[in-house]
């Protein structure tokens, strides 16, 4: 079998056009046969026709509380002047909440109402709870029907219960037994047949070698059927093999609604999807104009719809939910409930290919007034960035990018207020940033904390924009030696102009700010273990077999890289890796690991983390730097409050290694 490039690069749009337009020509573009199932077991099932009650609820007359069953006109008189006696059992009959009316009597007296006069005997000393009452006298007269739940009082005999195409909730089940029913009809379940495809990949668990890939986007599609209302089939793992596959597709189109090919989509070649498609059935389209998601195919098969998505999880997650989630919804006959949107502003800008619709992955936060979206991760293979993800940003396909400070519409993957509770840190990474945002939210599930790594000097700039509730930072002054503080007294001086960002309205410099310190720790070359190059200083980064990793600019450690190649006067051109960034210290941990790079300036924690080896080169102040008008906000006490007070916290971060938890919590600046 010849195996295909793309055949095109479809506009979204179209493309969701063609694919529509296909079910509809199939008679596929409705919902699907009902099936009886047991109530018991509907709960999320769609009702395929109307749901009639088969008795009434109550189908008898009932007593509503506990006391005594009367005929109302007995007690027609009764008052506190004059008391009535209504005799046991002929005039009043004791009842339980629940219990059948005896026929004959159409009202209950509570029995916290009545007066109970027992059987006289000859001596009244003698009588006890077990002497038999004889009658029961009331002070007041009741209403027909007064405390019984008649037939009818809930439910009516054919009365309708739910209607066509309603989503079955725990409170219907309870309704719909209630009227009588054991079984109803509703919507068959879409059946999904998921086929992961790719000799490198391998099932979780498995003893792994250099080339596999731990297979898990099956699980995320099937996790996205299931929350949709459908029912998820996956397949084995089909190896890069044209026969094997053909199979496999063939097998799902025999018992699936829709069949997913997950991976093969591109143009590689070990890509087989759409050959596969086009000579079992029909390609209607190879390629789209988006990114992440290009090489989504969109195929049928046998009259079945055919879906190929790339292997990349991202690109995966977001053409599955495109052109999969529309017509799982349609096949059960509800509407999409669209995600929330909000209107924020963008944090730093974004390139984007011309010609290209772009999903860009950004965190949100609301920080003062403002709602301030930050990208993250762009790359298709970078699940985490779904993870960390709160929504997503469009950017149409005829722009070039998007500036920063613009407003910007985001699709949500959260709920709103979860965005109203977040903490926006933006600035230095550091792990025990991560440890904090887990106590925040084990102790106060209500709040998160979002962090976002751009540098020291990234964070403060974020502060004075407006974009972050706090920064982190670790800048060293050259001149005088201090930490954080000369450059925060530099940055937001009262005669440093607002920044552009906040021109319209915003105080831009004028803030105050508040400096905590949250650990003093270890700088240094993180190396292989055993120290295979003999690393000892800055000096050893000009040599010829040295491949450096360096972090970004404005970061910390990147003015103290600086700092220390200018006081030995070293070119930096002349280190082999200079250029190439890492945002993240446990970044470059990694870097050094898997050999892209012999070493790297970070922290003693990652070291310790990924199994390397040290060599020390200073103890700097890391700090949290917060605008005090940010300061007393509750979510922001909170999260001070475990900082300053949490043994457990401080514990934890202690035995990450390399941290001096000192001065932790204690103000270190104000002003």
């Amino acid at each position: 079998m010849e195996r295909k490039i793309y055949l095109e690069q479809t506009p979204l749009n179209e493309a969701i056009e063609k694919w529509t337009n296909k079910f509809i020509e199939n008679g596929m573009n409705k919902p699907l046969e009902g099936e009886h199932i047991k109530v018991i077991d509907s709960l999320g099932r769609i009702t395929a026709e109307p749901v009639f009650a088969k008795i009434s609820s109550p189908f008898y007359h009932s007593s509503a509380m506990d006391g005594y069953a009367v005929k109302f006109t007995d007690t027609i008189g009764a008052s506190e002047g004059r008391p009535k006696k209504l005799k046991i059992p002929d005039q009043a009959v004791y009842v339980s909440t629940g219990d059948p009316i005896p026929d004959g009597f159409n009202a209950v007296i509570m029995v916290e109402d009545v007066n109970l006069i027992r059987t006289q005997t000859s001596d009244i000393r003698h009588q006890t709870s077990e002497t038999p009452i004889e009658y029961i006298e009331i002070i007041a007269s009741v209403t027909p029907w007064q405390h019984i739940r008649t037939v009818g009082e809930d439910i009516v005999i054919t009365e309708l219960l739910l209607p066509e195409n309603h989503k079955i909730r725990p409170i219907d089940i309870g309704a719909i037994l209630a009227g009588g029913l054991t079984e109803i009809k509703a919507r068959k379940k879409p059946k999904v047949v998921i086929i992961p495809t790719g000799s490198e990949i391998v099932e979780p668990g498995s003893n792994l070698i250099k080339g596999n890939i731990i297979e898990s986007n099956s699980r995320i599609l099937a996790g996205l059927v299931s929350e949709w209302g459908g029912e998820p089939i996956r397949f084995s793992i089909v190896p890069d093999n044209i026969e094997a596959l053909k199979e496999a597709v063939l097998k799902a189109a025999q018992i699936a609604d829709l069949v997913v090919i997950n991976a093969g989509a591109s143009a590689g070649k070990k890509d087989f999807s759409s050959a596969v498609i086009g000579e079992l059935g029909e390609v209607i389209l190879h390629g789209l104009n988006i990114k992440p998601g290009k090489p989504a195919i969109l195929g049928w098969i046998n009259n079945k719809p055919v879906l190929g998505i790339p292997g990349y999880p991202v690109s995966a997650y977001i053409t599955f939910e495109i052109f999969a989630k529309p017509i799982i919804y349609t096949w059960q006959g509800i509407e999409i409930k669209e995600s929330e949107t909000l209107k924020a502003k963008l944090s730093r800008p974004i390139a984007s290919t011309l010609g290209m619709e772009e999903f860009i992955r950004v965190k949100v936060g609301k920080v003062g007034d403002n709602i301030i979206a930050s990208p993250v991760s762009r790359g298709a293979g970078i699940l985490m960035s779904l993870v960390r993800a709160d929504g997503f940003v469009r950017i149409p396909a005829m722009s070039e990018g998007i500036g920063a400070g613009t407003e910007v519409e985001v699709k949500l993957m959260r709920h709103k207020d979860d965005i109203t509770n977040t903490i926006v840190c933006i600035g230095s990474h550091d792990n025990t940033l991560d440890i904090l945002g887990n106590f925040l939210k084990k102790k106060y599930p209500k709040f998160s904390l979002s962090s976002a790594h751009v540098g020291s000097m990234g964070g403060l700039i974020a502060l004075k924009r407006g974009e972050a509730h706090l920064a982190g930072t670790h800048l060293l002054d050259e001149k005088t030696g201090e930490y954080n503080v000369p450059f925060i007294k530099r940055l937001f001086n009262e005669n440093n102009p607002p920044t552009p960002f906040l021109a319209k309205g915003g105080k831009g410099g004028f803030e105050k700010i508040i400096l905590i310190n949250l650990v003093y720790r270890q700088q240094g070359f993180l190396v292989l273990k055993g120290n295979p190059k003999n690393i000892k200083g800055f000096e050893d980064l000009a040599r010829d077999d040295i491949t450096f990793i360096n972090r970004q600019s404005g970061s910390g450690t990147r003015l103290l890289t600086d700092k220390h190649l200018k006081g030995l006067g070293i070119d930096h051109r002349k280190i082999k890796g200079y250029d190439r960034e890492e945002f993240t210290h446990m970044g470059i941990a990694s870097a050094v690991l898997t050999g892209v790079a012999d070493t790297g300036l970070g922290i003693l924690a990652a070291s310790k983390a990924l199994g390397l080896d040290f060599i020390p080169v200073a103890k700097e102040r890391y700090d949290l730097a917060v605008p005090e008008k940010f300061y007393n906000l509750d979510m922001v006490q909170k999260l001070l409050d475990i900082i300053k007070n949490d043994s457990e916290f401080r514990i934890t971060v202690t035995n990450l290694g390399g941290y001096d938890i000192t001065d932790m919590g204690k103000i270190i600046y104000s002003g």
